[in-house]
C-alpha cells in the first residue's frame, strides 16, 4: 500500500518518527491505525453497554455471587 501525503503532513510524520523513536514511517502509521481501531472498539462496547438494559447495583454481595459463579459453585 502506498500513501501520498502533502509536504506539510509528510514533514509532520517525519518529525513524529524521529522524535518518538519509531523505526519507520510504516511503524508510526500502523500505530495510528491500531489506536483508531481500539477507539472504535471501545466506542462499540460503550454503546452496547448503554443499550444493554437497566444498570445493576454492584456491591459486595454481587461480587461474591460472581466469584461463586466463576468458581462453578453456583449456576448462572
Amino acid at each position: 500500500m502506498n500513501i501520498s501525503l502533502p509536504d506539510d503532513l509528510r514533514d509532520f510524520v517525519d518529525r513524529k518518527v524521529a522524535s518518538q523513536s519509531y523505526s519507520s514511517t510504516s511503524e508510526y502509521l500502523r500505530e495510528l491505525i491500531r489506536r483508531e481501531r481500539d477507539i472504535e472498539t471501545l466506542r462499540e462496547k460503550l454503546l452496547e453497554g448503554r443499550d444493554s438494559g437497566p444498570a445493576a447495583r454492584i456491591d459486595d454481595a454481587w461480587l461474591a455471587k460472581l466469584r461463586m459463579r466463576a468458581a462453578g459453585e453456583i449456576a448462572e
